[in-house]
């Protein structure tokens, strides 16, 4: 969320990646841009930091300068169910550093959101469509609703290895392990300033919230705090066996 936690990542991400031991890093990079978007500036000094692949949302078309960007990167994905003719793609096949292909995919959810194509059948055809290509898959549901997140890790769950919710910017505290082996958590939370509203000038907000006249939003400064979660999985059956929720 902002510069300031662009900067934040930079001096921080690769010190605690060696430290957690991570072998594949998914960031979502929605809001890096003042409030909304990700430019291909952004995107670049993300993955320079450590980032092996990077997902997004509703903001990714925001600043057209990302269009291309889209089209020719390797390491940014938007949402698979907007429409075929959107720039970028919404799944790619990466290999962590300990040799795994890995399947990424970012949908987006349709409950309060834009109505997009059904995320269910989304990532079913994203699934079918790698069939024999990777050895497990991530999805990152960047949704507003909580039981919609939910809904879909349930539905995924023994098909797909990792399932997050991003989108809402509060760390949720249902860190679990599901029947089948998904490891899951509704919602990664931000990586952004902790003193403003959802990472944005407190002051913007109460504003708006107020008197609903217009009102730019800008990011909140003071202290940045990253939230995140790393995911153990068991390197014979690619099940997870842990889920710990990350926060530095």
């Amino acid at each position: 969320m902002g510069e300031q936690a662009l900067q934040f990542l930079r001096a921080e991400l690769p010190a605690k990646r060696r430290a957690l031991g991570a072998d594949l890093v998914i960031v979502n990079g929605e809001n890096v841009c003042d409030v909304r978007g990700i430019s291909p500036a952004a995107a670049d000094a993300l993955i320079e930091c450590g980032a092996d692949i990077i997902t997004s949302g509703n903001h990714v078309f925001d600043r057209r300068d990302i269009y291309d960007y889209l089209d020719s990167s390797k390491a940014l994905l938007r949402p698979i169910n907007y429409p075929a003719e959107c720039p970028g793609e919404g799944a790619r096949i990466v290999t962590s550093a300990d040799g795994w292909k890995v399947l990424v995919i970012n949908v987006s959810g349709c409950a309060f959101m834009e109505s997009l194509a059904n995320p269910f059948l989304s990532v079913e055809h994203a699934l079918e469509s790698a069939r024999g290509k990777y050895d497990i898959a991530v999805l990152d549901v960047h949704a507003e609703a909580t039981s919609e997140k939910m809904a879909l890790a349930r539905y995924f769950d023994g098909r797909i290895a990792v399932i997050f919710g991003t989108h809402t910017h509060v760390a949720t505290a249902d860190e679990q392990v599901l029947p089948s082996g998904t490891g899951f958590i509704t919602d990664l939370g931000m990586t952004g300033p902790v003193d403003g509203i959802l990472g944005v000038c407190a002051e913007d907000v109460i504003f708006k919230s107020r008197t609903h006249l217009p009102r730019r939003f800008t990011v909140a400064s003071g202290e940045i705090r990253a939230h995140g979660a790393l995911f153990d999985l068991d390197p014979v059956t690619g099940k997870v066996q842990s889920v710990k929720r990350v926060v530095f």
